[in-house]
C-alpha cells in the first residue's frame, strides 16, 4: 500500500536529576559533596533513508520515544545519556509542525533532522558548593523532554510529472518510455498512487519522470485522488501536460486543458507557473481537425505541442527529446524552507496559578514547579533558597495583593505552608 501522509507523536527524554551526595571514606574527614550530573534525555532524530519509498510505517505506529537520561549517583558519577531514538523516512519527506502546519524540515537530501531534543541533565549538589556553601544539600532536576505532533508529507522526488484528466494515457505513456510497469486499463483512476520511471533520451541523459494520478475539475478542493496526490507534482521542474486529443471520453480538449491549469493554479501558484508541455495522445485515433484546433489554442500560449500516441509508440522519440533538452536548461526545484520558529526555552517567565479555595491559597504550575522539583524540602538551607525565591519573584506580594491574611495556608504544588509576614 502507498501511504504518503502520516501524522505521529514523538517526543523526547527527560534529562536525569542531580544526585545530592556526600563523600563517605575512612581517614578522610569533611569529604564534601560529591554528587554527580544527571544524565541528558535522547533526541528524536529523523533521518532520510533511499530504501524506503512510502510512509507505509508510521500508519500503525504513532507514537515514538526516545529514552530518559539516568539519574547521577555518588562519587560525581554523572546518570547515563538517554538514547536517541532515529526513525527513518523515505527521502522527499517534508516535515511539518501539525499545530501550525509550518515546515520543520525538507528530508530531500541526506541530512538528518532533530524533530525533538532530549531534556539536559540536572546539576548534582558538588556544583553548588562553594566557600560559604560547602555542604548543599540540594541539587538540580533534570529538564523535561520536548513532546509534539508532527506530519510527514512524501513528495516524490521526480523531475518530469504527468498531469491530465483520467484515461487519457499517462500511464501507458510512462511504460512507452521507460521500464515501468504502471497498471493500465480502460476505465478511471485505474492509477490509484504515483508511479515513478527512469527515462533515457538518445543524448545519454536520463530523467524520473512520474504519473500523477486523480486529476479532475475540483482535484485541488479533494474531488477525486487529485488532492491526495497534487502535492507530488512539487518536486517536478517541469510538467508534461498529457490531454486526449481523439474526444472519445466526449469532452472538449481545449477545455481539459483549461480545466487542469485551473486546478493547478488554485492548489499552488508556483506549480501553475511550472514549464509545461503539451503532448496530444491518441492521435491516431482522433480528428485531424480537432488535434490542429486544440495545437492552434496551445501553440497561441507559447506552450511546445506534441502529437504522440502512447498505444501506438508515435511520437514518442520527440518528445522524449524535447523534454530532455527542456530540462537541462531548467535549475534544480529548491527545496521547502523551514518555516518553523522552535518556541524559546522556558526559563521560568511564565507565572503560576493563584486560585483561593476556602481558607486555601493554591499555588500551581509555571516557574513554581520547577522551583519544587529543585527543592530538598528536609535540608534547612534548601528550604530558604525556596522561600528567598518565592519572595524574590513576587508571588508573596501578589498573595498580599489578592489579600492573603497572616495564618492563612497557602499550598504550592500539593505542599502547604502557613503564611507569615
Amino acid at each position: 500500500m502507498f501511504v504518503d501522509k502520516a501524522k505521529i507523536k514523538i517526543k523526547s527524554g527527560k534529562g536525569g536529576n542531580g544526585a545530592v551526595a556526600f563523600h563517605r571514606e575512612k581517614y578522610v574527614a569533611a569529604g564534601g559533596p560529591d554528587g554527580g550530573d544527571g544524565g541528558n534525555g535522547g533526541s528524536v532524530i529523523l533521518t532520510p533513508d533511499p530504501n524506503m519509498s512510502t510512509l507505509m510505517d508510521f500508519r500503525y505506529k504513532r507514537k515514538y520515544a526516545a529514552d530518559n537520561g539516568e539519574d547521577g549517583s555518588g562519587k560525581k558519577c554523572s546518570g547515563k545519556n538517554g538514547a536517541d531514538l532515529v526513525i527513518r523516512v523515505p527521502v522527499g519527506t517534508v516535515v511539518r509542525d501539525a499545530a501550525t502546519n509550518a515546515v520543520m524540515a525538507d528530508l530531500s537530501g541526506t541530512e538528518s533532522f532533530t524533530a525533538a531534543r532530549g531534556g539536559s541533565g540536572g546539576w548534582g549538589n558538588a556544583r553548588f558548593a562553594t566557600s560559604t556553601r560547602q555542604a548543599p544539600r540540594f541539587a538540580k532536576a533534570g529538564l523535561p523532554g520536548v513532546e509534539r505532533e508532527i506530519v510527514l508529507e512524501l513528495k516524490l522526488l521526480a523531475d518530469v510529472g504527468l498531469v491530465g484528466f483520467p484515461n487519457v494515457g499517462k500511464s501507458t505513456l510512462l511504460a512507452a518510455v521507460s521500464n515501468a510497469h504502471p497498471k493500465i486499463a480502460d476505465y478511471h483512476f485505474t492509477t490509484l498512487f504515483p508511479n515513478l520511471g527512469v527515462v533515457r533520451a538518445r543524448d545519454g541523459s536520463s530523467a524520473v519522470w512520474a504519473d500523477i494520478p486523480g486529476l479532475i475539475e475540483g482535484a485541488s478542493e479533494g474531488a477525486g485522488l487529485g488532492h491526495d496526490f497534487l502535492r507530488h507534482v512539487d518536486r517536478c521542474r517541469l510538467l508534461v501536460h498529457v490531454v486526449d486529443a481523439s474526444g472519445c471520453e466526449e469532452r472538449d480538449s481545449v477545455q481539459d486543458y483549461e480545466t487542469i491549469n485551473a486546478e493547478l493554479h488554485t492548489y499552488s501558484e508556483a506549480l501553475a507557473a511550472r514549464p509545461q508541455i503539451v503532448a496530444a495522445n491518441k492521435c491516431d485515433q482522433a480528428d485531424p481537425e480537432l488535434v490542429s484546433r486544440l495545437e492552434q489554442y496551445v501553440t497561441g500560449k507559447g506552450v511546445p505541442f506534441f502529437r504522440i500516441s502512447a498505444a501506438a509508440h508515435m511520437g514518442l522519440d520527440e518528445l522524449v527529446t524535447a523534454v530532455s533538452h527542456k530540462l537541462g536548461s531548467l535549475p534544480p526545484i529548491a527545496p521547502f524552507r523551514a518555516e518553523y520558529v522552535e518556541p524559546e526555552p522556558d526559563l521560568g517567565s511564565d507565572e503560576p496559578q493563584i486560585e483561593r479555595d476556602g481558607g486555601v491559597w493554591r499555588v500551581d504550575g509555571g516557574w513554581v514547579d520547577r522551583l519544587v522539583a529543585n527543592v530538598n524540602f528536609s535540608d534547612y538551607e534548601s528550604r530558604m533558597y525556596f522561600d528567598r525565591t518565592l519572595r524574590a519573584r513576587g508571588l508573596f506580594k501578589e498573595l498580599e495583593a489578592r489579600g492573603v491574611a497572616e495564618g492563612d495556608t497557602i499550598s504550592v504544588c500539593g505542599m502547604e505552608f502557613e503564611y507569615k509576614k
